[in-house]
């Protein structure tokens, strides 16, 4: 029996690249930025659909498929409008990227997949547009498992808690066991530790994406006196930005520094590659971390083709991607189904 799978919101190919890792073979994916393409079918050998999915005629899926195949759509929906950092902000439905899910519906209503897998932010979970896609996915039949998982307990080396959903048409599913504890976490001295040293604002002649972000003086003073799992509390004073001088920074804790050998990353964002953006400071060399290391660290391999954009178009490519390793770990887990239903 044939797998075959489609991937909405497909971005570069994390999810996608995954899932063929998993032997599960991927037609095509979707998304509205083009500036995705070059990686996604680079290497993934499936065909990238340039389309907003809020528009986009779903039959043109059903042709896809081969008769008779176990039909599986995937997709994470952009996560930014369900992050802690919005709901800190207030953002509500006005966002137009809200009702994203709603689409996603839509084309399982069109498709009829067997399988529907989702990923996002844990913060999808506390919304009415999540509520609603778990009851309309159960309306049309089909048996739903989801849950906020760890994924450093996946083999993703960040403190990354995401949500993954699985849904079925041919009886109950179940999200995946974890296949890693704290004894044995894939750790950032895993993955980068053996890269070339570079400094801030330079790139490596072995590596064009072995580049790190140049630092303003007042950053480079501040990198010297950071110390590996701290923070700006590790600053003179005289450092300190003045938001933080005020009672009320005393709770930004999440930004300014450095990462631990023997520890998970912080969350990779689309601004992984900024110091001050997040605990993105390098273990030891005085600089945050490089495009390569990002992608590293998103378990994208050493030897996938990003394509030649700007640093801050490929840093956003990864920080949005989907950790190819979860794929993997939803592609599995798939297949796992499948066989317990005789497909």
């Amino acid at each position: 029996m044939k797998i075959e799978a489609i991937d909405l919101f497909c971005g570069i190919g994390g999810l996608t690249y995954g899932l063929r890792k998993a032997k599960i073979k991927v037609l095509a994916g979707l998304d509205n930025d083009e500036s995705c393409a070059y990686a996604y079918e680079k290497n993934n050998a499936a065909k990238f659909i340039p389309a907003d999915i809020s528009e986009f005629d779903f039959k043109n899926l059903n042709k896809m498929y081969t008769k008779g195949s176990v039909r599986v759509l995937v997709g994470c929906a952009p996560c930014q409008p369900f992050s802690s950092h919005a709901f800190k902000l207030r953002k509500d439905a006005s966002d137009a990227r809200w009702n994203l899910l709603d689409h996603f519906i839509r084309g399982v209503k069109v498709v009829k997949p067997d399988i529907v897998s989702m990923e996002n932010v844990r913060g999808v979970t506390k919304t009415e547009v999540f509520k609603n896609f778990v009851c309309e996915l159960e309306k049309l039949g089909y048996s739903v498992d989801w849950k906020v998982v760890y994924a450093p307990n996946y083999g993703v080396p960040q403190n990354r808690s995401r949500l993954i959903l699985l849904a079925s048409r041919l009886g109950e599913i179940s999200i995946p066991k974890e296949t890693h504890t704290k004894d044995n976490y894939v750790t950032v001295g895993d993955i980068i530790r053996e890269l070339p040293k570079i400094k801030a604002g330079k790139v490596s002649k072995q590596d064009y994406l072995h580049q790190a972000k140049k630092l303003e003086p007042i950053n480079q003073k501040r990198m010297l006196q950071s110390k590996p799992g701290g923070s700006w509390r590790d600053w003179d004073k005289n450092l300190l930005p003045n938001c933080y001088k005020k009672d009320s920074g005393q709770t930004y804790t999440s930004v300014y520094g450095r990462m631990k050998w023997e520890d998970v990353s912080p969350t990779i964002t689309t601004q992984f590659t900024s110091y001050g953006s997040g605990r993105f400071g390098h273990p030891e060399q005085n600089r945050a971390l490089s495009i390569r290391e990002g992608a590293l660290l998103q378990t994208f391999p050493i030897d996938y083709d990003f394509g030649d954009f700007p640093a801050g178009k490929l840093s956003r490519h990864i920080g949005n991607a989907v950790p190819p390793q979860l794929g993997v770990v939803i592609g599995n887990q798939i297949k796992k189904h499948l066989e317990m239903y005789g497909k």
